[in-house]
């Protein structure tokens, strides 16, 4: 069974627009253990093209390089890559492929059945997939700063209940959250007496 699962860093307040000033002072061991978990066994990478472009500018120079994370780059190469965008030119890494339909491409790939399917940053295409309902997970790592600004990840109108799956608190402070879509909340606090009453 395919299935697609989204992993994004964000601040509280909901930036999900990397600011080396916010990210990289949380990232250390224990962060570089969830993210090589979150990359680990997965048959496709779906990234929007910003991603990608960021992507492709470092991974395949790392790898050559051969240094401390030669070995996770030379996975994210071999791995089957889609690229939401509408250009046509030469992606210019190994396995990568052009889709100018985003969610013709998940049913594609769910109709092949290709396994497990990251779609990793790319905030547009997350957000697309969300509304959708073609996400069955989403993974987010919080860091504990407020960013101020930036894009956001939840930026608009339509209310999206989220079910959390597990939770883990990192040395950082920084929180790994699991949800999976979830069904809209019911109160069960009791209703207001009519005014009067």
């Amino acid at each position: 069974m395919t299935t697609f699962v989204s992993t994004l860093f964000i601040s509280l307040d909901g930036v999900a627009e990397i600011d080396p000033a916010w990210h990289f002072p949380y990232f250390d061991e224990a962060m570089g253990a969830a993210v090589g978990e979150d990359y680990s066994g997965i048959d496709v990478l779906l990234l929007g093209r910003v991603t990608y472009d960021s992507f492709a500018g470092a991974w395949p120079e790392r790898e050559e390089a051969g240094g401390d994370d030669a070995g996770f780059a030379r996975a994210l190469g071999d791995v089957r890559k889609v690229v939401a965008t509408r250009s046509r030119t030469d992606l210019g890494w190994r396995n990568a492929e052009t889709t100018a339909d985003l969610l013709g491409a998940v049913r594609a790939l769910r109709a092949e059945d290709v396994g497990r399917v990251l779609v990793a940053g790319s905030l547009q295409v997350v957000r697309q997939l969300l509304a959708a309902g073609e996400l069955d997970e989403v993974r987010l790592l919080v860091h504990p700063v407020v960013a101020g600004h930036g894009e956001r990840l939840f930026d608009g109108p339509a209310l999206l209940p989220l079910r959390l799956l597990r939770s883990e608190t990192l040395p950082t402070g920084v929180l790994r959250l699991w949800y999976a879509p979830g069904e809209k909340a019911t109160s069960t606090a009791p209703k207001p007496a009519p005014a009067g009453a």
